[in-house]
C-alpha cells in the first residue's frame, strides 16, 4: 500500500494510506466516545452517558504517532531518485528562470518524498526507513512549449507506478527512455504537443492499465503489437493524427473497458470484435475515415455508457441494436448517411444524456417523449431535414442544456415552454422557417449565455425577453422592423449582438454605449437613418463594428474613434467570446458526473459545436470569420451609406484593425497620410467617393496590406512604389482615377519619360571612338579588297606568248602606265 505524503488541501487521506492507523483511530473513538453497548436480556444497566478522558485520549493519539506516522514521516527517497527530480527541475529552470510550481523541490530537503506532487511508497518492512517514489502528478506544469527531452531524468526513476504530464506544453516525440518504466500502471501525457509516431518500446510496460495520449499531434500508426499490453483496461488515443486501421491485436485486450480512437485519421472497416469485449463500457471511433458494414449484423456482449461512430459511413435507419444497449449515456451519430423519422425506441429511450445526430438526412416531426426524458442534456440535431413544429413540450426536458436544432425545416412559432428550461445555457434555432412576431419571454433564472435565431421569418419588434446575462445573441437574417428598444441596454452582459440583414429604422440610440462589453455590433443592410452617434465612442470594447448598407449621413466623428480602445491595440488574450467559452462552462458539469463515475477524466467526452461563422464583407467579398478565432479580428466597416466631409486622421490610430471599408460613401478631401500608421491592416477599401489628392507615399509602410481599392475617386499622381504597394497592380482598383499614372496601371508618369537624345553630346562624345574603330576595321577591308580586284582582273595570270613579252620589252612606258 503506498504512503501520501503530502497533505494537498483536500483532507489528509488516512483511510487510504494508513488503513491501519485509520482503524485503530476508529477504535480508540469507538472506546472513548461511543456509549457501551446495551444487551437485551441481561443484568447490565449501562450508563446515560460516557464522557471521554481528554488526556488519555491525547496519550493514545501520541503513541499511535508514534507507532505508526514517525516511521512514515522518517523514510526518505533514494538518493538518486531525488538527483533525477532535481535534474528535471533544472532543465526547467534553464529554459525558463521564473519557473516556479516546483520551488518545494531543493537540494537543502534530504526527503523529496516531502515534495509536491511526489508521492513515495511504504517501507517495505517495520525496521526499514526507505520508500521510492511511485507516483508523480506533474499536470499543469508549463504556459509555454517545452521539449520533450527534458523528461529524461524522470525515465531514470524505474519505481515509477503512475506518470501524470498532462495539459502541459510538452513538444517534440515521445521519448523512447520511456519504455525504461516497467512498474508504470498508469501513464496520461494528453493534452500536450508530442509528434510523430507512438514508440516501440511503450510495449515493454507490461504492467499498464491506463494510457492516455489524447490530444496530441501523434501520427503513424498504432504499434500492431498492442494487443500484448494485456493489462490494458483504458487506452484513449483521440485527437491525434494517427493513421492505418485499428490492429487486429487489440482483440487481447480481454480487460479492455475504454477505448478511445475518436478525431484521428484512421481508415479501413470498423471491426465489429470490438463488441465482443464485455467489459468494454466506452467505445469513441467517431472522427476519422474509417466505414462501417452495413450489411453485418451486430449482435453486441458489452453494455456500452458511451458509444461514439460519428463520420463512420452508417447507412438508413438508425441501428435498431444501439436500443440494446440500455445504460448508453452519450451517443454520437453524426455525420453519417442515416434517414427515416426519429425513431420512437430513441425517443423513449430512459438513459441518453447526450445525443448527437448532426449532419444526417433524417426526416419527419419530433416525438414528445423525446422530450419527457428528464436526463437529456445536449440535444444536437443540426443539419437534417426535420420539418413541422417543434414540440410544445420542450420545455418539459428540465436537464437541457445545450439544444441545437438549427439547419432544419422547422416552421411556426417557438414554444413558450420553453423558457421554462431553466439550465438552458446554448440554444440555436437559425437555419429554418421558424416565424411569429412575439418571443418567449425567458425566465431571468434561465441560464441561456449564447442564442442564435438567425435566418428564419420573425417578424415585429427586435425582441429583448432573453435574461440579463445573455452573452452571444444572433437575430440577423429575419424580417425584424422598427427601431432598435430603448430596453436592449438591459441586456447589459453582451458581447456579441448580431442584427444584419433585417429592416430595422430610425436612428441609432445614444443608449447603446450601456451595453459596454459589446465586442462585435452588425447591424448592416437595414434601414438605420441619422449620424453616428459620438456615444458609440465609449463602446470600449469593440472588435468588429459594422454598419454599412444602411442610410447613415454626417461626419464620421472624431470622438468615435478616439475612444474605441479595442480597435487600437490587439489583446488577444483576453477572454474569449466564441461559442467553445460559453459551452466550457456548460459541459464539463454535464461530463465530469459521466466520466468520474467511470474514473476517466472529463476531457475525454468533450466535443467540438459547429457554429455558423459571423460573415462581414472581407476583401471585396462576403466571407465568414470562424467563431473559434473571431477575437483575432479586429474591422469597422462604415461602407454603402450617405456619409460625407473628409476621412478623420485619427482613424490612422486603430493600429488593431485588419479590415477598413470606407467604400459608396460621398467622403471628399485628401486621403489622411496617417491611414499608414495602421500597421495590422490586410484590407483598404476607400473606393466610389470623392478623395482628390494623390495617395499617400507613406502607403509603402503598410506590411500586411493585401487588398487595397481606390477605384471611382479623384486622386491624381504618381502610385506609390515600394513595399506592399508594389503588388497592389490590379488595374481595377484604381479605376476611374483621370490623373492617376503608375507602373500598376501601365499608365507612365510624366517624370518617367526617357530624355529626348543631344545631337552634340552625342558627336563629341561618339565620334571618336566610332573613327578609331573605322580605322582599324578599314586598313584590312580595303587591303583584302584590292587584292580580291587585282586577281579578278588577272593580274597575277600565267606569263604571257613570247612576241607579248617582246613588246613589253620594246614599250616599257606601257607597263608603267598598266600598273598606274
Amino acid at each position: 500500500m503506498g504512503k501520501k505524503i503530502i497533505n494537498r488541501g483536500i483532507g489528509f487521506p488516512t483511510q487510504r494510506y494508513f488503513p491501519s492507523l485509520s482503524f485503530s483511530l476508529e477504535i480508540l473513538c469507538f472506546i472513548y466516545i461511543h456509549p457501551p453497548i446495551h444487551f437485551q436480556g441481561s443484568n447490565y444497566k449501562p450508563p446515560t452517558m460516557v464522557m471521554a478522558n481528554p488526556t488519555l485520549l491525547l496519550q493514545s493519539f501520541f503513541i499511535l504517532f508514534i507507532i505508526f506516522l514517525l516511521p512514515c514521516l522518517s523514510s526518505s527517497c533514494p538518493e538518486y531518485q531525488k538527483q533525477a527530480l532535481l535534474q528535471f527541475k533544472s532543465s526547467i529552470l534553464a529554459i525558463d528562470s521564473s519557473f516556479h510550481a516546483l520551488d518545494s523541490w531543493n537540494s537543502s530537503s534530504s526527503n523529496c518524498c516531502l515534495w509536491d506532487m511526489v508521492t513515495c511508497s511504504s517501507p517495505s518492512n517495520s525496521t526499514s526507513t526507505s520508500s521510492v517514489v511511485i507516483e508523480l502528478h506533474l499536470s499543469n506544469l508549463f504556459a509555454r512549449l517545452m521539449p520533450s527531452n527534458l523528461l529524461a531524468p524522470l525515465f531514470l526513476i524505474r519505481s515509477l507506478r503512475v506518470l501524470s504530464l498532462s495539459y502541459n506544453h510538452l513538444s517534440g516525440e515521445l521519448p523512447e527512455e520511456i519504455g525504461n518504466l516497467t512498474k508504470l500502471q498508469h501513464l496520461s501525457l494528453s493534452r500536450n504537443k508530442f509528434s510523430n509516431g507512438i514508440p516501440s518500446s511503450i510495449l515493454h510496460l507490461w504492467e499498464l492499465k491506463e494510457l492516455d495520449l489524447s490530444d496530441n499531434a501523434l501520427s503513424m500508426e498504432i504499434p500492431s503489437d498492442i494487443g500484448n499490453l494485456s493489462s490494458l483496461s483504458y487506452l484513449i488515443l483521440g485527437k491525434n493524427k494517427l493513421t492505418g486501421g485499428v490492429p487486429a491485436s487489440m482483440q487481447k485486450l480481454n480487460k479492455l473497458n475504454s477505448l478511445d480512437l475518436e478525431g484521428n485519421l484512421l481508415t479501413g472497416e470498423i471491426p465489429f470484435w470490438l463488441f465482443d469485449f464485455k467489459d468494454l463500457e466506452y467505445l469513441l471511433l467517431g472522427g476519422n475515415n474509417l466505414t462501417w458494414n452495413n450489411n453485418m449484423k451486430v449482435v453486441p456482449k458489452c453494455r456500452l455508457f458511451g458509444l461514439s461512430l460519428g463520420s463512420s459511413g452508417l447507412q438508413g435507419d438508425i441501428p435498431e441494436w444501439i436500443s440494446t444497449q440500455t445504460s448508453l449515456y452519450y451517443l454520437d451519430l453524426s455525420m453519417n448517411q442515416l434517414h427515416g423519422p426519429f425513431p420512437q425506441w430513441l425517443a423513449e429511450f430512459r438513459f441518453p444524456s447526450v445525443l448527437f445526430l448532426s449532419h444526417n438526412k433524417l426526416s419527419g416531426s419530433l416525438p414528445n417523449a423525446l422530450f419527457r426524458n428528464c436526463g437529456l442534456s445536449i440535444l444536437a440535431l443540426s443539419h437534417n431535414n426535420f420539418s413541422g413544429e417543434l414540440p410544445k413540450n420542450i420545455g418539459d426536458a428540465k436537464s437541457l442544456v445545450i439544444l441545437m436544432l438549427d439547419g432544419n425545416n422547422f416552421s411556426g412559432p417557438i414554444p413558450q415552454s420553453i423558457s421554462q428550461n431553466l439550465r438552458l445555457r446554448l440554444l440555436d434555432l437559425s437555419s429554418n422557417r421558424l416565424s411569429g412576431n412575439i418571443f418567449p419571454v425567458f425566465y431571468p433564472q434561465v441560464n441561456l449565455l449564447y442564442a442564435d435565431f438567425s435566418s428564419n421569418q420573425f417578424s415585429g419588434e427586435v425582441p429583448t425577453t432573453f435574461p440579463t446575462h445573455i452573452e452571444i445573441l444572433a437575430l440577423g437574417g429575419n424580417k425584424f422592423s422598427g427601431a432598435l428598444p430603448s430596453n436592449l441596454t438591459k441586456l447589459r452582459n453582451l458581447k456579441r449582438l448580431e442584427l444584419q440583414d433585417n429592416n430595422i429604422s430610425g436612428e441609432l440610440p445614444n443608449s447603446l454605449l450601456q451595453i459596454s462589453q459589446l465586442r462585435v455590433l452588425n447591424l448592416r443592410n437595414n434601414s438605420l437613418q441619422g449620424s453616428i452617434p459620438t456615444t458609440l465612442s465609449n463602446l470600449q470594447n469593440l472588435r468588429i463594428l459594422d454598419l454599412s448598407s444602411n442610410n447613415l449621413t454626417g461626419e464620421i466623428p472624431i470622438e468615435f474613434v478616439n475612444n474605441l480602445t479595442g480597435m487600437i491595440e490587439a489583446t488577444p488574450n483576453l477572454t474569449s467570446q466564441t461559442l467553445d467559452f460559453v459551452v466550457e462552462r456548460a459541459f464539463p458539469s454535464l461530463t465530469s458526473g459521466f466520466a468520474s463515475a467511470r474514473g476517466l477524466p472529463s476531457e475525454n467526452f468533450s466535443t467540438e459545436f459547429e457554429v455558423k461563422e459571423l460573415i462581414v464583407n472581407w476583401k471585396k467579398s462576403k466571407q465568414g470569420l470562424s467563431s473559434h478565432n473571431i477575437d483575432m479580428y479586429f474591422l469597422l466597416d462604415l461602407s454603402n451609406n450617405q456619409l460625407s466631409s473628409e476621412i478623420p486622421a485619427s482613424l490612422g490610430a486603430l493600429k488593431a484593425l485588419k479590415m477598413l471599408n470606407l467604400s459608396y460613401n460621398k467622403l471628399s478631401g485628401k486621403i489622411p497620410a496617417r491611414l499608414s500608421d495602421l500597421q495590422n491592416v490586410e484590407g483598404l477599401d476607400l473606393s466610389h467617393n470623392k478623395l482628390s489628392g494623390p495617395i499617400p507615399t507613406a502607403f509603402t509602410k503598410l506590411q500586411q496590406l493585401t487588398t487595397l481599392d481606390v477605384s471611382n475617386n479623384k486622386l491624381t499622381g504618381r502610385i506609390p512604389v515600394g513595399g506592399q504597394m508594389n503588388t497592389m497592380a490590379n488595374p481595377n482598383f484604381y479605376a476611374n482615377n483621370s490623373g492617376l499614372c503608375g507602373f500598376q496601371i501601365h499608365v507612365p508618369c510624366p517624370g518617367d519619360l526617357p530624355p529626348a537624345p543631344k545631337l552634340q553630346d552625342h558627336d563629341n562624345k561618339e565620334e571618336p571612338w566610332i573613327l578609331q574603330e573605322a580605322v582599324g576595321i578599314g586598313y584590312p577591308v580595303g587591303f583584302l579588297l584590292t587584292i580580291g580586284i587585282i586577281f579578278l582582273a588577272g593580274y597575277f595570270n600565267p606569263s604571257p606568248p613570247s612576241n607579248s613579252r617582246r613588246r613589253h620589252r620594246h614599250h616599257p612606258h606601257r607597263l608603267i602606265r598598266q600598273r598606274i
